[in-house]
C-alpha cells in the first residue's frame, strides 16, 4: 500500500469559505475582512478560487489562475462561461496536490476561500463540496459565509427565492453556515422595507410575507406554490442573516464573532485588546469605516447591549 503524506495529525488551521450569487460582494468582503484580521494580530492569506476573477484588490497569497483560467478553458474546449466554470471546478478537484502544496506555504496563517459566484456550484454540482471536504481532511476547520445582496428584502418573491436558495446550498455544502445579507448601505436604494430588518434577519414567521404577496394579482394564483416554499424553510428552521455593510466595523466584527463561533476559533488575549481598539477606531487610511446606526435605527430595535458587551460574554 502506497503512503501519502498527511496532515490530519498536525495543527488545526481556521478559516472561511466565502460563496454567493455573482455581485453579492465576496471578493470585497474578502479584501475587508483581509485587512480587519491583520489589525487584530491574525496573520491571514486570501486564496482566490475563481478562475474568472482576473481583478484581485487585495493580496493575494494563492492563486487558482496559476491552474487553469476559464478563458482558457472557453478557448479550448468551445464551452461557454456557465460550462466552462464547471469545468474549471472540476479540473481543480483533479489537481487537489497541487492546491495542497500551495495551502503548505501558507500552514501558520488564517485562510479566506474567495470561490466563484456561480449558484449550481453550492446546490448541484459537487465539486466544490468534494474540495471543502479534502480541505476538511488537511485539518482546516471552516465555515461557509455566504453572501446574499440585501436588496433582495424589498422583493417578497426575491426573498423568498433567496430563502429556498440558502437552504438548499446548507444542505448541499455541509458545513458550518453564516449567511449574510451584504451591502446593506444600499437596500433602500431599491425602496422601503415592508417589514423591520430583524423580520427579514431572523426569518421566523413567514405567514407576514405571504399574506404580503396576496396583494399582488400576478402571485395570487401562486400562493398554494409559495406557500409549500415557506413551509420548507420553515420546517428546516437553518436560514437566518446576519446583517452587513463591509465599511461598518460593527458589521465586520459582528460577522467575524459568529463565523469564530461555527468553524470553532477562538480568540486569544491579544485579539481581543485589538478587537476593542478597532471598535472604537477605523481601521486605517485605506480602509474607513463608516456607521449604518442609521439604518438600523429605522428598521430594527436598537439593543441596549453594544458590541463591546457581547464580545466581553464569548
Amino acid at each position: 500500500m502506497s503512503s501519502r503524506p498527511s496532515t490530519t495529525s498536525q495543527t488545526l488551521r481556521f478559516g472561511q469559505v466565502v460563496i454567493g450569487p455573482p455581485g453579492s460582494g465576496k471578493t470585497t468582503y474578502c479584501q475587508g475582512m483581509q485587512q480587519v484580521l491583520a489589525h487584530l494580530g491574525r496573520k491571514v492569506v486570501v486564496v482566490n478560487m475563481d478562475p474568472a476573477n482576473d481583478r484581485l484588490p487585495y493580496t493575494c497569497g494563492v492563486d487558482i489562475s496559476e491552474l487553469v483560467t476559464l478563458d482558457d478553458v472557453m478557448e479550448g474546449l468551445e464551452l461557454g462561461p456557465n460550462g466552462g466554470l464547471l469545468y474549471c471546478m472540476e479540473y481543480l478537484e483533479a489537481n487537489l496536490d497541487w492546491l495542497e502544496k500551495k495551502l503548505e506555504q501558507h500552514r501558520d496563517c488564517y485562510v479566506l476561500f474567495d470561490c466563484p459566484g456561480q449558484v449550481e456550484l453550492y446546490t448541484h454540482q459537487n465539486s466544490v463540496k468534494n474540495i471543502f471536504s479534502r480541505l476538511a481532511e488537511w485539518n482546516f476547520r471552516l465555515a461557509a459565509v455566504h453572501l446574499v445582496d440585501s436588496h433582495y428584502c424589498a422583493d417578497p418573491a426575491k426573498f423568498i427565492s433567496v430563502l429556498c436558495t440558502s437552504l438548499s446550498t446548507m444542505l448541499h455544502v455541509e458545513l458550518p453556515h453564516v449567511n449574510v445579507l451584504s451591502k446593506m448601505d444600499l437596500i433602500e436604494q431599491y425602496g422601503k422595507l415592508a417589514f423591520n430588518l430583524d423580520f427579514y434577519t431572523e426569518v421566523t414567521d413567514l405567514t407576514y410575507l405571504l399574506d404580503h404577496l396576496a396583494t399582488d394579482p400576478f402571485f395570487k394564483k401562486f400562493h398554494r406554490l409559495n406557500k409549500k416554499l415557506v413551509e420548507i424553510v420553515q420546517d428546516y428552521s437553518l436560514v437566518s442573516f446576519v446583517p452587513l455593510h463591509v465599511e461598518d466595523k460593527e458589521g465586520m466584527a459582528r460577522v467575524l464573532r459568529t463565523v469564530d463561533k461555527a468553524n470553532g476559533y477562538c480568540f486569544g488575549d491579544l485579539e481581543e485588546r485589538n478587537l476593542q481598539a478597532m471598535m472604537s477606531a477605523a481601521v486605517g487610511a485605506d480602509f474607513q469605516f463608516s456607521s449604518t446606526l442609521g439604518l438600523h435605527e429605522r428598521y430594527v430595535e436598537t439593543n441596549d447591549k453594544t458590541v463591546e458587551d457581547e464580545m466581553m460574554d464569548l
